[in-house]
């Protein structure tokens, strides 16, 4: 846990310094300032980390059902690379958001009371507790059923009222 704090204050605070920089580029009338924060503002959205969760609650399902040994090759090659993932895509529409913040956009923080980052914490606490999940074959099966819906759900969904 302690390495993936470490990773998102770290992409965190370098996507807010490429905000910022985008930004001051931008302020002083520099066309490639404007192409940098529109680069960045179209990755800083809950839209984008959609995608991402549906194919970790996919690869969660495999672990699931396949065989411990055949199983293994799942968390190595996948989800601990999609858990990942999903860290530094939070931790960059974290930093975009505290550098338009701190370039005076008050309502900039507002954005991530957007009820959509709440796969976020889905995600990094199921695989935190995916090995717990394994354990019993009642609890493989109710997960298996809990991942299906939660893939179908971010693939499918709007997410929108």
């Amino acid at each position: 846990m302690n390495k993936a704090i470490t990773s998102f204050a770290l992409v965190a605070v370098l996507t807010g310094f490429a905000m910022a920089l985008s930004l001051a580029v931008a302020r002083h009338g520099y066309p490639m300032g404007v192409t940098g924060v529109r680069r960045l503002d179209a990755i800083a959205s809950a839209d984008t980390f959609m995608p991402l969760a549906a194919v970790y609650f996919i690869a969660a399902m495999l672990m699931m059902v396949l065989p411990l040994r055949a199983a293994s090759l799942v968390p190595t090659n996948a989800a601990d690379t999609l858990h990942w993932a999903v860290i530094a895509l939070f931790a960059t529409i974290v930093g975009c958001l505290a550098a338009r913040w701190a370039f005076g956009q008050a309502s900039a923080p507002w954005a991530l009371l957007d009820w959509r980052f709440l796969f976020v914490a889905v995600v990094v606490g199921c695989h935190a507790a995916l090995d717990q999940f394994r354990r019993d074959v009642l609890m493989r099966t109710l997960f298996f059923i809990a991942f299906g819906a939660a893939a179908l759900a971010c693939l499918f969904w709007s997410f929108r009222f």
